[in-house]
Formats: structure tokens, sequence, C-alpha cells
């Protein structure tokens, strides 16, 4: 319980044996983060903002400075009402208190926050605040100011005098902290969008205004990937990379024409950090349940044959062969790789990247790699007909092929062999296993809360009302720990075919799918969508999530 004699106790602890007052407090009410702010607030009679209301006002930096606003860990907002108030994390710091008073020049009120909303919110337009920074003042700046980046720091670009260079760099910076994996730089009639692509989906950072900025920015870009800036009317692709706190990070670079100029994604590659995770890396870690793991390592033991993983860009397909060669490379077998591009460093494997403007395509590299005497053989992706044909006959002849394949499911991977002219016979004789796989978002563990969803989201879901009672319905609410979107953290989820003899009868006699879903269905096949109910029903995730996802039967 939070009462005025806990904090009179508190307030005397904190002269006697030193500490913070707020700490104190917090640890002797023994509430929840969420009801301990709730109380202080109504106890100073201020008003309270969790981080769902902190989006719903806007930041008045002109009022409070971005920069005194991280020193102080305040910041003052602007609600719809047209009211301002400061939002400061700890009513027992009458120094700041006073200071804000002297510093706004217009009438507020104190509002309550928690001090890791506070953080989440100045962190997000930490971005912004450093590249707008100065763009009034350089609204021209030529190629030729324009150096390559060495280093990439808080202080060397709030330090950098030119607003294009400062825009570019404090987007690097910040989408690197957040640890997103693209960066998408969009023109479009007044300017430039940015947004990040964070655990798969796409999310607005800012809105820079001003064509000419926008053209300047997608010209640093090229500069920086060595490309050309003269040429605006066809795509290019590159790659650049820089330094951030002592270790060099990449970044892939594709630059599409559109009607309003050029559009920039950028893909980040941060091998230094990723690699030890990989040389470690294990099927649980991917979040497969107990059965998935099974069944892949049992298809992966397996002493030759084909183990293919499909699904679309950016499912996880790669990181599940890294995972799957991981756990097999017991130093014994010769592993030899052919990817575009080698994205992580996997100890003791020969890694080939694929170079098409040298000729080194998939197939001519898979026929080089026969004749390398390999014990185990990855190949990315399979595009063509003739990279299919030499998997196929690879895996045919005493190797264990890993690769991947974009399809839908893992039924769509059998017609996708046909289209490219794979002989059935060959295709199920060659195959140990089909893998198709999604990576769900997961609520977060800081602000879920249980809930019912609505008739219509049921209905959307194809859920019955009535056979809801297994069901331990959870969304997160939006707080500082996942930046007010309510998920944090994903894990890979995934429907398994296992050939068996019915299946690769059916397959051969070319039966039409349902029969081959049928007898998939009584082999003991669980589909993605019953997988990823099952994560809504253990309040792992959330209905939007899964349908987002996966589609509705």
């Amino acid at each position: 319980m939070l009462t005025l004699q806990t904090i009179k106790e508190s307030k005397i602890l904190a002269a006697t044996q030193g500490g913070s007052v707020m700490q104190i407090v917090e640890e002797k009410s023994g509430l929840s983060q969420t009801e301990f702010t709730k109380a202080l607030a109504e106890l100073w009679q201020f008003c309270y903002l969790n981080m769902s209301d902190l989006h719903e006002h806007t930041v008045e930096f002109g009022k409070l400075s971005y920069f005194e606003s991280v020193k102080k860990g305040c910041v003052a907002l602007r609600a719809a009402t047209g009211k301002l108030y400061v939002a400061i994390s700890d009513p027992f710091d009458d120094d700041l208190h006073d200071w804000a008073a002297a510093r706004v020049k217009e009438s507020f009120d104190f509002a309550l926050c928690h001090k890791d909303d506070i953080a989440a919110l100045l962190k997000k337009n930490e971005e912004n605040m450093l590249a707008m920074d100065g763009m009034v003042e350089q609204q021209n700046n030529s190629g030729k100011n324009l150096e390559s980046i060495e280093e990439l720091s808080f202080v060397k670009i709030n330090a950098d005098s030119s607003q294009v260079v400062k825009l570019v760099n404090s987007t690097l910076y910040d989408a690197l902290k957040t640890k997103v994996s693209d960066i998408h730089l969009e023109a479009d009639a007044n300017g430039l969008v940015i947004k990040y692509r964070l655990d798969g989906v796409l999310d607005i950072v800012t809105q820079v205004q001003g064509v000419e900025v926008a053209e300047q920015v997608i010209s640093r870009i090229k500069i920086m990937a060595e490309l050309d800036i003269a040429e605006r009317r066809v795509p290019q692709d590159g790659r650049f990379k820089v330094s951030i706190q002592n270790r060099e990070v990449d970044f892939r670079v594709s630059i599409m024409p559109s009607i309003y100029g050029e559009d920039a994604v950028l893909r980040i590659l941060d091998r230094s950090t990723i690699s030890e995770v990989v040389k470690e890396l294990r099927l649980e870690q991917l979040g497969f349940d107990a059965v998935t793991v099974k069944h892949i390592r049992k298809m992966v033991l397996e002493p030759y044959g084909m183990v293919l993983v499909t699904g679309p860009t950016g499912s996880g397909k790669t990181t599940t062969l890294y995972a799957a060669i991981s756990e097999t490379n017991n130093g014994k077998d010769k592993i030899i790789t052919i990817e575009d591009p080698v994205e992580y460093q996997l100890p003791g494997v020969l890694q080939i990247p694929v170079n098409e403007k040298k000729g080194l395509t998939f197939a001519r590299g898979l026929r080089s790699i026969l004749r390398h005497d390999p014990d185990k053989i990855m190949v990315g992706e399979i595009r063509d007909a003739e990279t299919a044909q030499i998997a196929i006959q690879s895996a045919l002849t005493g190797h264990l092929v890993f690769t991947t394949v974009h399809a839908n499911n893992v039924f769509d991977v059998i017609s996708r062999f046909t289209h490219m002219g794979v002989d059935s016979y060959s295709f199920v004789s060659a195959m140990n296993g089909i893998i198709s796989q999604r990576l769900v978002r997961l609520n977060c563990k800081e602000c879920a809360i249980e809930y019912l969803p609505d008739e219509e989201a049921l209905s959307d879901s194809k859920l019955d009302k009535a056979n809801l009672n297994d069901f331990k319905f959870k969304k997160g609410q939006g707080c500082g720990k996942c930046r007010g979107t309510g998920y944090k953290g994903r894990r890979a989820i995934a429907e398994i075919l296992d050939l068996n003899d019915e299946i690769r009868e059916l397959i051969v006699s070319k039966a039409p799918i349902r029969e081959v879903k049928e007898a998939a269905t009584r082999a003991g096949t669980r589909y993605l969508r019953q997988v990823a109910i099952d994560l809504v029903k253990a309040g792992e995730t959330t209905l939007q999530e899964i349908n987002r996802v996966t589609f509705v039967d």
C-alpha cells in the first residue's frame, strides 16, 4: 500500500542511509510498476500518463529542448485540448519542479509517468530531433561535402554541421539501437517518409518535408554505397559499412525509382553480434515447440536427402537452416554453403557468396561445390529449374542438402517444383521433409493484460464464442519496454510435411492437393493456423497477430 506514512518513512531512510526517496517508496509499496505510478499520481493529484497516453500527446521540444529533456528525465507534452503538461517520473525532486517552472514560459500542469516510459518516448524521438536540428539553416548541400562515415555516435552526429549527413547518420544510429531489420526511405509528394521494420512490421518514424532534401538524402545513401548518383531511372543495389561502438555493421542497399523520385531500403546485417549467437544456435532458441524440434532434428540427422524450408521473405528460413547446420556440425563432415549474400559466418563451414556479375550463380556454384567433396550442402535459395535439378540430384547421390524456396505452405512446394520441370519421382525420393514457417510477434510481458475479444474479432478469426473455455486471451497495452507497440520479441511457428509412403505415392500419381492434405492430416501434420491458435490460447500472442501471418481457415 502507498500511504503518506510510507512516504514519510522513506524520506527518513533516504536521509539517514542515503539513496533515492522514489526508489525506497516504490520498494516499500509492494505495488507493480503501473500500480505504483498510478497510486503516486493520485496521491500527488497529478495527471497519470501511460505509454499509450504519451503517444496521444504532441511532444513540445520548443518548450523543453530534446537535450534538456534527456538530461532532466522529463518532457513537455501538448494535449489535444491544447493544455500543456510537463511529464516527470519523480515527484520528490523539488529541484526539477523549480527548474521546469522557471524554464517553461507558459502555464502548465505536471503529469506523472514511469521513468521507463519517458525514456522510451525520448528514445523514439532522438532520431527525429537529431535529423531535423539545423534543417532550416542548410537547405542546400552539395555532394562534395558528403564525406564517408567512419563512426556513428551520439556526440559525432550532434556535432555534424550538414543537415543531410545528420539525417542519414542519426537514422542509422537510431535503427541500430532499436535493433530493427530494415530502414525504408520513401519519397512522396511532400518529401521523405522514414520507416523501420521491427519484428516484421513497418512503423513510420518521421516525415521530412522538402522534395529537395529527399533527393539529397537518397544521393547521400548512393554515395555511401558507391552507386551512380546521376542514374535515377533504373534500380540499383549496393552496400556499405559503418562503425558503431567499435564494431562494424553492414548495410545492404536497394534503390528503386518511383513516381516521386527514388525510394531506398537498407537491410541491416550486424554480423559481429549475430555471429556469436549463431555459433551456439539451436532450434529451441528459435521458439519452435518440442514436437516441431523433434521432427526437424529427425530430418537433418538423416545421412542424405533434402530438407527444404519455405515461407515468405523475412520468415526466418535461413536462420532455421543455420540452426540445423550448427547442431549437426561435429567437425567430421565437409559442410559447404552457397548464399546470396552470406549473412552470418558459421565456424568450420565453407561459405560461398553468389556473384551474378562475375557469373557465379547458384547453379554454377552448386556444380562446383559437388567437385569439392562435400558431405552437407546448403543452397540459400532455389530460384530456377537448373538449380532445382542439381540440388535434387545432389540429394539422390548421397549428399544432405539444406535449401529454401518461396512458397506459402508445404503443399505449394510440390507445385513449385513441378512447374520447374522436376520429375515427381525424383522429388519424392530426394525429399526428407518440408518445413513451412512464420515468425509471430509475442505479447509484451511487462504490459500484457487479459481481455476478451469482441464478436467481430472472433468471427474474423473463425472462432466460436461457445468454445473458448481453454483460451487465455491476452494483449499488450503498450509500455516503455515495447516502445508502445504491445509486442516484444518473436518466435517461429512451423508446419512440417513428413513424406511417408502414402504421400509419396499420391505426389507421384499427381493426385489432387486435397488428397495429399488429407493424407498429411492422417499422418499427424499440424498446420500453421493450428499452431498459431495454440499460442493465442496460451496468451502468448493476439488474434490480430496470427491473422496477419497465417490464413484463416
